[in-house]
């Protein structure tokens, strides 16, 4: 059978128990079924894995042309941040309990990857926010974020009081314990805990959601993913930005949370059959009750 893809680079969640057998047994199906095999650097330094050639992020979007993910939603937020810029498709293999994008069972791997390497698959492209903190006219942070950015107040502070303008125009004065921005696929992570709505990812939107909002009418408010959303702290102690839970801590009272839609989108490629809806019955038990 022909193949769709020649070059896999092997990521896995280096920190769990028992990783280093799974990872070499995945390895070894790809090489049987003819691709040449990597390892993620830190993978391979973190297990000890030795017979594969070891590649950085930038080596891995210059000379592979798919990556598998080992892990959690975690493991793959990280890496698809890293993978975003190259266009490289991922696979997400999960040990546990299926996530929402990490969605073949480590049990099914076989049966799973095996056509998807033949080009049975779907595919799909997720937006990604890019983000800057500003201070006196100088920027002081950028980086990447696939689920959200998050400004909140500190742990043992009160309520942060945040303006938030979007484009040219002011929207609001917000007072709460904080404020997401996230994307469609963020949008079923802590925004959802938050109250904010589940965005589909086709839509070309985010959704802002303010966190214990101390006024009633504060409501989140889903926003189209063209403009810049603006976030300054104008009130409030020990204030913070989250960035996929990469967190710059002490914001300073006019610094200000600049985020706009990353010219990059993540490929993500699930088994043939996949679906948008199933995950969301599956993991958020919309089954339950279904005689």
């Amino acid at each position: 059978m022909a193949r769709r893809f020649h070059h896999a680079a092997l990521v896995g969640k280096y920190q769990a128990d028992g990783i280093r057998p799974v990872l070499e047994e995945i390895a070894g199906f790809l090489t049987r079924e003819g691709l040449e095999v990597s390892f993620e650097q830190q993978t391979a330094q973190n297990t000890g894995v030795a017979e594969y050639d070891a590649l950085t992020p930038e080596q891995i979007g210059a000379r592979c042309d798919l990556a598998v993910v080992v892990g959690g939603d975690g493991t793959m937020l990280g890496f698809a941040r890293e993978l975003a810029r190259y266009g490289v498709p991922l696979v997400g293999i999960n040990q546990g309990r299926l996530g929402f994008i990490t969605d073949v069972p480590i049990g099914q791997f076989r049966e799973a990857l095996a056509p998807m390497l033949a080009g049975d698959f779907e595919e799909e492209h997720r937006s990604m926010l890019e983000s800057e903190v500003w201070r006196d006219d100088h920027r002081i942070f950028e980086g990447l974020s696939m689920n959200d950015v998050v400004v909140s107040r500190g742990a043992t502070a009160g309520m942060v009081e945040l303006r938030v303008d979007i484009g040219e125009e002011f929207v609001a004065n917000i007072r709460a314990d904080g404020l997401i921005v996230a994307s469609p696929t963020g949008s079923t992570a802590y925004s959802l805990s938050a109250g904010g709505p589940i965005l589909h990812p086709g839509i070309a939107g985010w959704v802002l959601v303010p966190i214990a909002s101390h006024t009633i009418s504060n409501r989140p408010i889903v926003l189209p993913d063209s403009g810049e959303v603006r976030i300054t702290v104008v009130a409030g102690r020990d204030a913070s930005a989250n960035f996929d839970m990469q967190r710059l801590a002490s914001l300073l009272h006019g610094d200000q949370v600049r985020v706009q839609r990353s010219a990059h989108k993540v490929r993500f490629l699930h088994p043939r059959g996949w679906s948008y809806y199933a995950t969301l019955r599956r993991k958020l038990r919309w089954y339950e009750g279904v005689v």
